[in-house]
């Protein structure tokens, strides 16, 4: 597959680093967070694609105490259904979340099952960290995906080993937390910044006329609420969440060697430098020679090895300039200047990254 180089400008030319941005897009509240649920539960109603007991002997297991809580004994009994399988149960509660609300849930197959296409999850308890149960599911599951199979092929399609349920949950225990007794509440900055934080804190200040937020470091603004002079922390939020803020953005250089993805920040820039870049292919190939003795005579078959090898260098580029840039347009245009693929590309920044001509932070993935 063809690689794709994607060249992502942050803005266009004559506008400022970044547009204004929402505090509450910029930072988390702190305490206003989700927990994370699991469950493990039994899907019914599959079409011949459930887990293969023998493979998958949990199955059995946690059948047989689903219908002795129904009240059916199955002690001694062999069971060989296809239509059930196991699976894992996620969620996410959502913070302040109450009693009787429901919530997606994700089914997961953990056994040998084909498809959970058409199952539907029995009553499945959702665990938090903390060992106590807070949700419990069942429902119809959305299946992600199709699977087709004969005796001599099958066709996969998406993956429908797994599939989703929506409002599946419904919560039965809520998360104990007194948000209105907070005497201050932290903004979190999603990508810590100095410059960020400093002009997170001037908003919120210059909004309520008077000293309400501090800056504590890059990533925290901390907000008094009694000095905000408001009835609770909730009416403080709502009135600083929509102040609009100026992001300072980092200069990055993220690839994505998978894909070939490259995605440059806008203020990005390149020293001048030059580069030279060429390829070079190395190929073997054996070609084995099968030798049999002559008729009568006394003898065994061999196999004679026989190799080929060729070394191919192509031209590539030749020493080519990249001059000093000052905008990503011309970082752009100077880097495609050079005529290479897009994994070339890489290997070019990587290298200039190493000759401390860029002059961003590289991630690589």
């Amino acid at each position: 597959m063809r690689l794709l180089l994607v060249l992502i400008l942050c803005c266009l030319p004559g506008l400022s680093a970044a547009a204004p941005i929402r505090i509450k897009d910029l930072v988390q509240f702190d305490g206003v967070r989700g927990n994370d649920l699991v469950g493990y539960g039994l899907v019914v109603g599959l079409n011949g694609t459930g887990d293969g007991l023998r493979n998958a002997p949990f199955t059995e297991e946690i059948m047989a105490n689903i219908l002795e809580r129904l009240g059916v004994n199955v002690n001694g009994e062999q069971f060989r259904p296809k239509n059930v399988a196991a699976v894992l149960v996620t969620a996410t509660l959502p913070p302040f979340a109450r009693a009787g609300s429901q919530i997606d849930v994700t089914v997961s197959a953990i056994g040998d099952a084909k498809s959970l296409l058409g199952g539907m999850l029995i009553m499945t308890p959702l665990n938090a960290a903390d060992g106590d149960i807070y949700a419990v599911a069942q429902g119809a599951i959305i299946a992600g995906g199709v699977s087709v199979e004969g005796k001599g092929a099958s066709v996969v399609q998406g993956v429908p080993t797994a599939g989703v349920i929506p409002s599946g949950a419904r919560i039965e225990r809520e998360i104990a937390f007194d948000f209105g007794a907070l005497d201050s509440v932290r903004l979190a900055l999603r990508s810590p910044d100095f410059t960020t934080a400093e002009r997170i804190e001037r908003v919120i200040n210059g909004e309520f006329g008077k000293r309400v937020a501090l800056m504590q470091d890059a990533g925290t603004v901390a907000v008094n609420i009694g000095a905000a002079n408001m009835r609770s922390p909730a009416h403080v939020l709502g009135r600083i969440e929509n102040l609009l803020v100026e992001p300072e953005l980092r200069a990055r250089v993220v690839v994505d060697q998978r894909s070939g993805t490259i995605v440059m920040g806008e203020d990005v820039r390149i020293s001048r430098v030059a580069v030279s870049q060429g390829n070079l292919t190395l190929r073997i190939q054996e070609a084995p020679l099968v030798v049999q003795p002559n008729p009568f005579a006394q003898g065994e078959t061999v196999v004679v090895p026989r190799t080929e090898a060729s070394i191919t260098e192509n031209p590539g580029i030749k020493m080519a300039e990249v001059s000093e840039t000052s905008s990503l347009s011309e970082v752009v245009s100077g880097l495609n200047a050079l005529g290479v693929s897009p994994r070339d590309m890489i290997d070019i920044l990587k290298s200039i990254n190493s000759a401390g001509a860029l002059h961003a932070e590289f991630l690589v993935h």
